[in-house]
């Protein structure tokens, strides 16, 4: 078989073999979670991304570089749905791998997983901006920071309207707070801080790479049109109309 037909295989055959992986993941950790009502309603928004994925998988498939950084993202989050996030046991796990316990407290593992969503997903997200909207130079790493900052607010607001809507303990569960006045806000900045690292990450590994990198950096912060927009273009829109 040609190396490029091997390629192209393994290019179809990696997502297949990590969708099956997350699918057995999934059914494993819903076997008896903790809160099966929290369960179903942490998933709901993973089932919605990974039919999206699926269904742009042959149309717009991504590297695998992004399909693995995205199921390692889903594989953290269906540990914090089966147990609920606030009650996943990292201290036991910690302790029976021989680790000092961190110290007892409030639960972490939410604010690890928010964190993670910025490290993990900034990539994919840098992908589909630099195939889709041909982002380059700054724009190609100041998007995919700024998506994750605003799907990392929007998700926040999902939680709010949730817990508003089920009330009692399963919107309890599924807001994660632990009493915590400010975590939406430290989630969000957790996910930023992720989402800093990865764009840099990257930046770093391009300007060793890239030739053009500098040269590409500069191009994308070009005014490629220096006439205003707003009232100017909309005159302009009018007297075209007119004519």
């Amino acid at each position: 078989m040609p190396q490029s037909t091997q390629i192209q295989v393994s290019r179809r055959s990696y997502p297949l073999v990590l969708f099956v992986l997350l699918v057995l993941i999934t059914i494993v950790l819903g076997i008896s979670p903790h809160d099966r009502a929290d369960w179903l309603l942490e998933n709901a928004l993973m089932l919605g991304g990974v039919a999206i994925l699926v269904a742009t998988s042959r149309s717009f498939p991504l590297s695998k570089v992004s399909y693995t950084l995205i199921f390692a993202f889903l594989c953290l989050h269906s540990v914090g749905a089966h147990y609920t996030y606030a009650l996943v046991p990292y201290h036991d796990w910690l302790e029976a791998l021989g680790a000092a316990p961190a110290a007892e407290g409030r639960n972490h593992y939410d604010r690890f997983v928010h964190l993670c969503y910025g490290l993990l997903l900034a990539y994919p997200v840098r992908e589909v901006f630099v195939r889709v909207a041909d982002a380059k130079g700054f724009w190609g790493y100041y998007l995919p920071l700024d998506v994750v900052m605003a799907t990392s607010m929007l998700y926040e607001l999902i939680e709010w309207g949730a817990a508003e809507f089920f009330g009692g303990d399963l919107g309890v569960a599924y807001l994660g707070s632990q009493g915590d006045p400010w975590d939406a806000q430290k989630d969000m900045a957790l996910a930023a801080l992720g989402a800093i690292v990865a764009v840099l990450v990257t930046a770093a590994i391009n300007w060793h790479f890239q030739q053009d990198f500098a040269r590409a950096w500069a191009e994308s912060l070009r005014v490629k049109h220096r006439e205003p927009l707003g009232e100017i273009s909309l005159a302009r829109n009018l007297e075209a109309r007119e004519r």
